[in-house]
């Protein structure tokens, strides 16, 4: 089975091939894209995989513009921080949908139901994507989401529970993530930034860009930059400056309360 990966964050992607090879051994990757346009490009370039592993929130936008740009004949499964694409999702030759981060069992259970499905209706995407489109009318409501309370935190030899409500934003550097806390202490933690989002409240935390999630108390000031861009001042202060993209104003606002 040839498979392509499409995932924004590099760290993410590795360890999601490390899963494949757990869980399928005689898959082989065959590509990886972090964004829509590189998806884009790649698809035209080179025959269809066998199956595609989507994320659906990319560094330019969301993965469902590739669907418009290309026309795609291999099974998906949707990888996302987000679950409330799930349906859009089951829409587009979706076998599976699966919530960052991602267990192997979860995966292992994904390509079952591939096989399953080829073996019932044949190889053609749109027999499976017809089948998975009767299944929604008897999927469960979702569970009401659950999120983080502490982080496990280890310093040499010690380790302590660090309070989410102590943590003002997550931030990335030199591939590490980090909590950064009100009182300005910095932290290391064995999370991606897509794990973390996952794992906190959405209303209280957001995605600012690649390298920050921040809490709605640590945005201090908020300012008109160049080009429809918005930059902010954090408190505790962030070393770098904070950009808000063009395409994420109008969500950051809505998040903000506009």
């Amino acid at each position: 089975m040839n498979i392509l990966i499409v995932e924004d964050e590099e760290l993410t992607a590795r360890k999601l091939q490390r899963l494949v090879q757990e869980v399928q051994p005689t898959a082989v990757v065959v590509g990886f894209t972090a964004t829509i346009e590189d998806s884009v490009r790649w698809l035209r370039q080179n025959p269809s995989p066998d199956l595609i592993l989507l994320d659906i929130e990319l560094a330019d936008g969301q993965s469902f513009e590739i669907f418009n740009q290309v026309s795609i004949t291999s099974p998906v499964i949707f990888t996302t921080a987000y679950d409330e694409f799930a349906i859009k999702a089951f829409k587009l030759n979706s076998i599976d949908y699966l919530l960052k981060p991602i267990k192997a069992e979860e995966l292992r259970l994904a390509f079952a139901k591939l096989s399953q499905l080829r073996e019932i209706f044949g190889k053609s995407s749109i027999d499976i994507q017809d089948s998975i489109k009767n299944l929604l009318a008897h999927l469960a409501p979702p569970a009401e989401p659950t999120y983080r309370e502490r982080f496990l935190i280890r310093q040499g030899q010690k380790m302590f529970s660090l309070e989410i409500s102590q943590i003002a934003y997550f931030y990335t550097r030199n591939k590490l993530t980090f909590a950064k806390t009100y009182d300005q202490k910095d932290y290391l933690l064995d999370y991606t930034l897509d794990e973390i989002l996952h794992a906190i409240d959405s209303r209280q935390y957001y995605r600012l860009n690649r390298q920050i999630i921040a809490s709605i108390r640590a945005i201090d000031k908020v300012q008109m930059y160049f080009n429809s861009k918005l930059k902010l001042q954090l408190s505790p202060m962030f070393d770098d400056e904070v950009i808000v993209g063009r395409e994420k104003v109008k969500d950051f606002k809505e998040w903000l309360g506009e």
